[in-house]
This record gives structure tokens, C-alpha cells and sequence, in this order.
């Protein structure tokens, strides 16, 4: 018996529990955040549905299915009532079925059954050695958990699965549910005490992938640091395990939560089998890759275990971060554009059809913290000049702030620097056209600051342990509930007091000394949980409240870029160093994760204070049109020529913007492994229009740029060329087919040191 429309079942000699929790509080006693995972806000429940996603039952095998896009996926219960996974991977003929799951059998008496059989979530305990999903402490000593499968309902391209222990009343409630136009599966789990008593969640995990058994796999995964992110980096999945981390309170740069697993020597961007996934939780998170004595690979994600531990008290439930999973047959090119498709189509705010990043100009680089009206409605006239659509001022305009020395935390609009507040210049922004938008840093404090001289106790911090200071600041500890109503209340009143359009959200430290003295010993570890879940409710008010309001997340660069922050911020700031050809190798490794429709990428000056290299503003302009187009220069400095080039670009960059931030991007050459040459090409979504960024660090001994072959074009259809900036060889037809440009290829003529090219091409 299939089954495909709502439906709920009980294994013979088990209890019915309730069906699936909608509508109630899931996440934390009455909180915010609780409200938007039932509501279907985080992490947007409504999941794109333009292609159909099915999910089936098959009563006699007791198998689930769920087909969505190019995907298939199915999990079974097996005759030790544990829910088993059966297979992730391209998608599979309807006609096709599964044998029922049949549990693993131990190898020898070292690893017993629950250690070898490939489980969708597990509870420590039983003699299990591989990383578990759940770990509970229980209050009379207890740590065994044993969980199996009670019951399951089907609702369109939602299942959830309930499982408990077999003795203790605790249940976990799995949470699946399936984009029908990527394949991409979000996973979740959510954790109930029914017991008589608190008991105490040690570890949790969101959800474990399993991939087909093999020992051929190469793991992908991204790792950096402030002005070095997003460096790609690749190694084997050998046995043992591979353990991807933040324990910074945040996402981090270190490491990002995301992975993908191909197999080994497949160099081939657009070929072969890719599993991926990325965790949508932005405090400390960890992901474990595993392969076991068996050979078999598993990949688990959610909450960090260091340092914590969360007491759940009696009729409370715990709900996890979502973990999104997908599978590519087109190579790990194909795994990007579903990522992007999705993060666009079905995460970001507005979706699916958020609006196209403005052009924005960004006043840090020429003024610092020295902001004045003259000196911003200066350069706001400059900026508009050049087709700017969105003028930001920067640090510097609050409190008494001159440096970042004091200030942070007092947010009210320094008097001697705007003494009729912030209407005139944001009136000034207006009248050149332009939106206005303002840098803030809420979850911050100088000790040197009226706020901290009134409320010392709200830092993060350790009774009578030194303050570890980062940047002259400290961290507010966000998870009090105070805290949380002073950044909320004084965000809401900034922005209902003034026409800003934009935030630039910053965060420019990590955690230290985590302690949360105002709860009780054993509730402090919670702050790691509670401290992310407020930053999330304090985002979801402000969009409900100010829903014109657009903001960027920024940590000192790209350490708080995750699938979590995403889904309630338009756009990301990927990194501070903005060096043009440092970009490319940045830009890059970002892509692999995360669309170029949120990727901010500035024209800043030359030479840059990173390298001191100096790049002609032509190469700068190129290097950041392959994402969202902002300017931070200090255009005090421009000469005439240098606003005649920038206007002109930034007329070519609104031509392509849509295809950039919304098309397809394939990667024709990467700038990995200090390769010479990078080139890039976006196609948009109705393929008529393609655009191509071409790169070159040096030529050497007469060798000519590698020809070009062009991906993603209509085959059948004619396509008009034009070179944007840079030339294309002599010999290059006006015009050719699809097939022809693919297939034939494009040469650029590129030679010296730091030279770029860009095209278009234009379906006749």
C-alpha cells in the first residue's frame, strides 16, 4: 500500500501519540523563535513547491519515500523498530521499490548492531560507538537512551516521525521536508520531557546523512580566518572521523557549516555524484563526518557539545536547528545552483522573489569614525553621481564615538556631530535618490560607555574572572531577557524615528568567559542556545515591524554567514579584505556554498591596505560585479576619469545585475591552487542573457588565455556578443548559436599582470 496524501500509522503493539505538535510552542517555553518554527517562519516552512515533491509510505515494507526535483530518498523501520536509512541519490523510477530495512549485523563483539547499522537518529547508549544524535543525562544517574519508532504522519512534503525511549518518557519528533525544485531535504528534531522530572540534553544533532557505503570519497569543505575566508579545502573520507567546529558562540570563519562529499578524482565541475548539506544555526555548531569500521559514511550536524549542556524541565521540548541536505549528479558545479536556488528561491527574506541588492556606497574607508554632515552629504553627491542607489554611513555616528575606544552600546545620535539629529543628511541621501542606511552593532559594549557604567552584569562574564576584551569590547550577554528588550527597543525606536532604509548589522569579537551568573548553575550553559534564539526573534520583530528595512550581516568579515542568519538578513558581507584579486580566490570559495545575490563585494582603493597592490579600477570594478556591486572608496580622492569609469560601469553592472544575483553561475576556471587564470559565467534563469568574467594574474612566455566554453546556454538559439571591458580575439563572430559558443568556445584577448575581461552574450 502507497501512501501519499496526510496520513499517520502506529506499529502494531505501540502506543498512538498525538500527531505532530503544529501551532504550539516548540522551541523554548513561550518564546518568539518557538513561534516562527510553528508558524513556518525559520527557515521557511514554505518551501518553494513550483515542482511537486511526493512523499510515500509503503504499509507492507513500512518504507518511506520521498522523491522532490532530481532526488530520491527513502528510510524504513526496521525489525528492531529503529528508523533506517535506505538511500540518498539521484532520483529513482516511481516504479522502483525498496526492500524493507533489515538492521546491520554487529562485527564481532566489538561493534555491536546499533554501531554498524546506518541510522536517520540516534540515542547514545546500548554499546553505540559512532557519534551520536542524542546524549541525555537523566537525574538519577542514567545515561542510556534507546529510541524507536512509535508513529508517523504524512502531510504533502512533510513527514515527521515519532520515536521514544523504551522505557522513559521521552520522545524525539523527526522533522522532513522536501523542496520540489531542488531536492533539498531540511531535517529537524524535536525533543520532549514527559518524564516527572528535568533531565539534561548533553549533545544534540539536527539530523544524520547517510551515504551509500564506499571508500572512494573526498570530503569539500570551507575554512578561513579575518581577511582569509572561504578558503575551499579537500581531503579523503577516511576511517575515523573528521570534525568541522565553531566554539566562538557564533558561526565563525574557521570553519563554515557546510560540506559536500564527491568521490575521489573527480575533477570535473559539472560531472558526477555530490551529497551536500549546511547546518542553518548560528551560534556554536558542529558537523562530524565519519566512515566506520564498515566502510559506511554518516554525516551528523546541529548544536556544539563543548561546553554544553541544556536542562529541560518537565513538559518542555527542544527544538533543533534545521540541517538541509542535497544531492547533485552534475558535479559540484550543479550543487552550488541548487543551493543558490534554493537559499533565493526559498530562505532568504522575501522569497521567492527578494529584491535585487542596490548599488551601495559605503562611507568607512573615506571618513573612519570622523562622520559629520558636511563631510557624508559630500560624498553622498559623489556617490549618486555614479549611479549609486544606496548611501550608507558607517561607525562614528553615536554615543561618543571617535574611535573604537568608547561608545559602543549608547545609541543615540552623537549631538556635536549631527546636531539636528540624522534627518538632514538622510533628507539629503533622498533628494539625490538614493536610500540611506546606517552601521550598527547591537550585541556590543565599550567599557568605556554609559552602558556598561549602568549595567556591568550584563556582559557575558564569570563572577570575579577577568573581562577578556577583543577590539576594546565586550559581549552582551543577549540571552538575559533584559538584553534582549534594550537591543530590540532601541533598534525599533532608531528606526521608527528615521527613514533608513538599511542596517549593517556588525559583530567584531568572538565569546569569551560564557558565563550567565544571573540563572542557576545548572540553566547556564543554555546561554549558547538562548543567546542565538534572541538574536533571531529581535531580527523577526524588526522585519515585522519594519518590513522595508533590509539588513547585512557582517562580523568583522564573513564570520556569521550561515543558512540560519540568511533566512532573516538580505545580505552578507563575505569578508573585510576586499583586495580585488584576493576577492577572487574568496569570492570563490563563498560561491560553493552561498549565492552571489547576497554576496557583497566593494570597489575599494588602490593599493589596498592588505597586499598594497596596486589594480586598475577597471579590474576592481569586474572583480566585485561578480557579486552585489557596493563601492567603498574614498571618492574625496577620485580624479574625473576615475567617475567617468565608474559611472560607466556601474551602468553595466545594472544591465547584468539580475543574471549575476539570480542566474546560474558555473565556475569555466577556479583560482584554486594559485592557478593564473579566473573566470566566471552566470546565465539567467530564461538563459537569454549570459555574462563572463575573465581574470588573469600573469602571462608568461607568449601563451595565450585559455579558450573558453561556455556552460548553460539554449543550444538551438542565437546569441549576440559584446565585450564590456577588455577586448575579445579578432576573430570572435557578432553572433552565434548557443551550440556554437559552447561547443566552439570564446577566446579574450588577456595579456600582462592583473588584467580582466567581461562579455555578454544576448539571445537574438
Amino acid at each position: 500500500m502507497n501512501i501519499t496524501s496526510t496520513a499517520s500509522m502506529t506499529l502494531p503493539g505501540k502506543e498512538m501519540t498525538r500527531r505532530t505538535h503544529r501551532g504550539r510552542h516548540i522551541f523554548y517555553r513561550l518564546s518568539t523563535f518557538a513561534l516562527l518554527l510553528c508558524l513556518g517562519l525559520h527557515g521557511r516552512a514554505g518551501i518553494a513547491q513550483e515542482h511537486t515533491a511526493t512523499v510515500r509510505f509503503d504499509a507492507a515494507t513500512k518504507v518511506f519515500r520521498i522523491d522532490a526535483a532530481e532526488t530520491s530518498y527513502a528510510l524504513g523501520i526496521n525489525e528492531d523498530q529503529q528508523v533506517q536509512t535506505l538511500y540518498w541519490g539521484k532520483r529513482l523510477p516511481a516504479s522502483d521499490s525498496f526492500t524493507a530495512a533489515k538492521a546491520m549485523p554487529g562485527s564481532a563483539a566489538f561493534d555491536l548492531s546499533i554501531t554498524t547499522t546506518p541510522q536517520e537518529f540516534v540515542g547514545w547508549g546500548g554499546g553505540m560507538f559512532v557519534e551520536p544524535d542524542l546524549k541525555i543525562t537523566f537525574p538519577d544517574g542514567n545515561r542510556d537512551l534507546s529510541l524507536k519508532y512509535l508513529s508517523h504522519q504524512i502531510e504533502g512534503n512533510k513527514l515527521t516521525l515519532v520515536m521514544k525511549d523504551i522505557s522513559r518518557e521521552v520522545y524525539v519528533t523527526l522533522q522532513y521536508q522536501a523542496d520540489g525544485e531542488t531536492g533539498i531535504l531540511r531535517r529537524s528534531a524535536e525533543i520532549e520531557n514527559r518524564t516527572n522530572a528535568p533531565l539534561t540534553i548533553e549533545q544534540v544533532s539536527a539530523a544524520t546523512w547517510n551515504l551509500p557505503r564506499g571508500t572512494d570519497y573526498r570530503l569539500r569543505y570551507l575554512t578561513g580566518r579575518w581577511a582569509g575566508e572561504w578558503d575551499l579545502q579537500e581531503q579523503p573520507v577516511n576511517p575515523g572521523k573528521t570534525v568541522l567546529e565553531s566554539r566562538r558562540g557564533s558561526t565563525g570563519a574557521q570553519n563554515n557549516p557546510w560540506f559536500a562529499i564527491d568521490r575521489k578524482g573527480n575533477n570535473d565541475q559539472e560531472n558526477g555524484s555530490v551529497w551536500f548539506g549546511a547546518l542553518g544555526w548560528s551560534g556554536s555548531w558542529q558537523i562530524t563526518i565519519e566512515q566506520d569500521q564498515l566502510q559506511q559514511v554518516r554525516v551528523s550536524g546541529g548544536l556544539n557539545p563543548f561546553d554544553f549542556g541544556y536542562r529541560l524541565q518537565k513538559g518542555e521540548r527542544f527544538q533543533t536547528p534545521y540541517f538541509y541536505g542535497g544531492y547533485s549528479n552534475s558535479g559540484i558545479g550543479g550543487a552550488s545552483r541548487l543551493l543558490h536556488r534554493f537559499e533565493v528561491d526559498s530562505l532568504l527574506p522575501h522569497a521567492p522573489t527578494p529584491k535585487l541588492r542596490p548599488v551601495l556606497y559605503n562611507s568607512w574607508e573615506a571618513t573612519g569614525f570622523s562622520v559629520d554632515d558636511p563631510g557624508q552629504m559630500a560624498l553622498a553627491e559623489k556617490a549618486a553621481s555614479i549611479g549609486v542607489e544606496r548611501f550608507v554611513m558607517d561607525d562614528g555616528w553615536f554615543g561618543q564615538r571617535k574611535d573604537d575606544h568608547a561608545g559602543l552600546g549608547d545609541w543615540y545620535i552623537n549631538p556635536q556631530k549631527f546636531p539636528h539629529g540624522l534627518k538632514p543628511l538622510i533628507d539629503k541621501v533622498h533628494s539625490l535618490g538614493m536610500e540611506f542606511g546606517l552601521w550598527v552593532e547591537p550585541e556590543m559594549v565599550n567599557p568605556d560607555s554609559d552602558l556598561y557604567r549602568k549595567h556591568p552584569d550584563w556582559v557575558l562574564n564569570f563572577p570575579s574572572r577577568p573581562h577578556t576584551e577583543a577590539r576594546n569590547q565586550l559581549v552582551l550577554n543577549l540571552a538575559r531577557p533584559d538584553v534582549r528588550a534594550y537591543v530590540s527597543g532601541f533598534l525599533d525606536k532608531l528606526l521608527s524615528e528615521n527613514d533608513i532604509a538599511f542596517l549593517k548589522w556588525d559583530y567584531n569579537r568572538n565569546w569569551s568567559e560564557p558565563g550567565w551568573p544571573a540563572v542557576a548553575p545548572e540553566d547556564q550553559k543554555k546561554v549558547y542556545v538562548e543567546f542565538t534564539r534572541n538574536l533571531y526573534a529581535i531580527l523577526t520583530e524588526l522585519r515585522a515591524k519594519h518590513p522595508n528595512v533590509e539588513i547585512e550581516s557582517c562580523s568583522g568579515g564573513g564570520s556569521r554567514v550561515d543558512l540560519g542568519i540568511m533566512n532573516l538578513t538580505d545580505e552578507v558581507w563575505p569578508s573585510d579584505n576586499t583586495d580585488a584579486f584576493d576577492r577572487l580566490l574568496i569570492q570563490n570559495g563563498f560561491s560553493y556554498a552561498y549565492t552571489p545575490a547576497v554576496m557583497m563585494a566593494w570597489v575599494t582603493d588602490s593599493p589596498t591596505w592588505v597586499n598594497q597592490r596596486s589594480l586598475t579600477l577597471e579590474y576592481r570594478f569586474l572583480s566585485s560585479m561578480q557579486g552585489s556591486l557596493g563601492i567603498g572608496a574614498n571618492l574625496n580622492k577620485w580624479t574625473p576619469e576615475d567617475f567617468a569609469t565608474a559611472k560607466k560601469m556601474v551602468t553595466q553592472y545594472k544591465s547584468i545585475r539580475e543574471t549575476v544575483q539570480r542566474g546560474s553561475l558555473y565556475r569555466l576556471i577556479t583560482p584554486e591552487h594559485n592557478s593564473e587564470q579566473s573566470v566566471t559565467e552566470s546565465v539567467s534563469r530564461d538563459r537569454k542573457q549570459a555574462v563572463t568574467f575573465a581574470f588573469l594574474h600573469s602571462s608568461r612566455e607568449l601563451y595565450l588565455f585559455p579558450r573558453l566554453y561556455l556552460h548553460g546556454l539554449d543550444a538551438s538559439a542565437n546569441y549576440r556578443i559584446t565585450a564590456l571591458d577588455g577586448k575579445l580575439a579578432g576573430d570572435t563572430p557578432t553572433a552565434a548559436s548557443g551550440a556554437y559558443w559552447m561547443e566552439h568556445g570564446v577566446d579574450v584577448d588577456l595579456r600582462g599582470d592583473f588584467q580582466a575581461a567581461a562579455f555578454t552574450l544576448e539571445m537574438q
